[in-house]
């Protein structure tokens, strides 16, 4: 196995539905930003309240992509 290096990031995913969804929509979003994202792992769920009432899930996940020093920033 050939030595490798990642690289760490973390986003914040929102759903008006579920936990779920928005862990799925952090991982889209930061996949379509950067290429190679092999692992995440979700640090926190949280949920936005406004009069009482839960209106959105928020997921903070950590995501690791291979490091290529080559490339360009964020690629």
């Amino acid at each position: 196995m050939d030595n490798t290096v990642a690289k760490v990031i973390t986003v914040i995913g929102s759903s008006s539905e579920s936990f779920d969804k928005a862990v799925a929509t952090a991982v889209a979003a930061a996949s379509k930003r950067v290429k190679g994202v092999h692992v995440a792992d979700v640090q926190k769920f949280y949920v936005h309240v406004e009069k009482g009432k839960v209106v959105s899930y928020r997921a903070r996940v950590r995501m690791a992509f291979e490091y290529d020093p080559k490339l360009k920033k964020g690629r």
